[in-house]
């Protein structure tokens, strides 16, 4: 009987220690889960805030990104301190546990590193499209790590940023205007004369090609199957696909109704038929 009110008293003792554990528990996990919602909130609204003031796509992003990171870690740090973790002690594990993981994850750091470059240096800016990291499209958005992309077919491409840095960069947007090198092969029968003033004709009924710099139209090359020109227009950048497949179209619309012959790739073979 003794020993069961022993027991009952120690209980009894322990319960405002327990409530408190209890308590500090909940409000710590209350600060971690409001503090995340209203970091990924302030996240945000910095960004639109960037992209209302013309801020790139991409920098405004990337801020935000680091934005969220810090105010994260910060959040964390109270929540554990709230519970009764010693945070002072856990920082300093923390120092030695990131040597210990920033070796193992080099890539990650190297990641983040050519983010901070790639907004630093801008070799491209949002709404670009590029070549990067043997990837094509155009730039929606750079993270911490990653450069997201968007192919003309919607499709979303996650690059890392090392991929981007350290590779070429091709930037299609970055100048107004673009040359369309088009090779155009005539058979050995056909007009040159007549070929070359069709592609002229063509070339001069579209306006969205420019006068200046002039469009080259000369022969390359007497290939096995065919008279070669390159056909050389310039053209805005944003109009450079559709120019191409209409040239392309018309030519071949005009040279039929013309008779300007485009060949086939063709061999001629000789048999020689050697009498016994």
């Amino acid at each position: 009987m003794n020993d069961m009110q022993a027991f009952f008293d120690q209980g009894s003792d322990m319960m405002p220690w327990l409530v408190d554990i209890v308590m500090n528990l909940l409000v710590g996990l209350v600060i971690f889960f409001v503090g995340k919602f209203i970091a990924s909130k302030v996240a945000k609204w910095c960004e639109n805030r960037l992209l209302k003031s013309s801020v790139d796509k991409a920098v405004a992003g990337f801020a935000s990104s680091i934005l969220y990171a810090l105010m994260f870690a910060g959040i964390a740090l109270m929540a554990l301190g709230q519970i009764g973790v010693e945070t002072t002690s856990f920082i300093a594990i923390l120092g030695a546990a990131g040597l210990a993981v920033g070796l193992a994850l080099q890539g990650s750091l190297s990641n983040f590193a050519s983010g901070v470059l790639i907004i630093l240096l801008r070799p491209f800016r949002s709404g670009d499209f590029i070549d990067a990291g043997g990837q094509m499209g155009t730039v929606d958005r750079i993270e911490l790590f990653h450069t997201y992309l968007k192919t003309p077919d919607n499709r979303v491409i996650i690059v890392p940023n090392s991929a981007v840095m350290n590779g070429s960069i091709v930037n299609f947007s970055r100048e107004s205007t673009r040359r369309l090198d088009l090779v155009i092969g005539i058979s050995y029968d056909a007009d040159i004369r007549l070929a070359k003033q069709i592609m002229e004709e063509v070339v001069n009924a579209d306006e969205r090609i420019l006068k200046d710099p002039a469009c080259t139209i000369a022969v390359s090359e007497l290939a096995d199957s065919s008279v070669n020109f390159f056909l050389r227009p310039w053209v805005a950048s944003g109009d450079y696909w559709a120019v191409r497949a209409d040239l392309l179209e018309k030519i071949k619309y005009t040279f039929d109704e013309r008779g300007v012959g485009i060949p086939y790739p063709q061999m001629d073979v000789h048999v020689h038929k050697q009498e016994s």
